[in-house]
């Protein structure tokens, strides 16, 4: 699995489709041959790419943007198998509510953000089938 880093990649993935969805995530998705020059954008090898857009509208501090994005890789990292070949993008969509979770990295929101992670690769499966 690699990661995505240049906004052209990000911008390529975001204009794909929107695969899955739950209340904080989306789930973006581009085939590596659908936009003319993806290509260059991806390499030649056939790859699962992974990136993560955690804006700071949702996530005001940054050590709550870098907990969600450790989260982010991780899960991807452990699901990678039932990824297509692909690019895909994992968005924060809303906010988590900070009366709910006060402290910026607890374990209780890590927790929640795992969860809902593996919900929202659960829906991919099930969109994909």
């Amino acid at each position: 699995m690699q990661r995505l880093k240049t906004r052209a990649q990000f911008q390529a993935v975001l204009a794909g489709a929107t695969v899955a969805r739950t209340t904080h995530f989306a789930l973006h998705r581009c085939a590596l041959d659908a936009p003319a020059g993806a290509a260059p954008l991806f390499g030649v090898e056939p790859d699962v790419w992974v990136g993560a857009m955690v804006p700071k509208r949702w996530a005001r501090r940054a050590v709550t943007r870098n907990a969600i994005k450790r989260q982010i890789y991780t899960v991807s990292a452990l699901a990678e198998a039932s990824f297509p070949h692909a690019a895909h993008v994992v968005r924060l969509r809303a906010g988590f509510d900070r009366k709910q979770f006060v402290s910026a990295t607890s374990d209780k929101l890590k927790a929640a953000v795992r969860a809902e992670l593996e919900q929202l690769l659960q829906r991919a499966r099930a969109a994909r089938t």
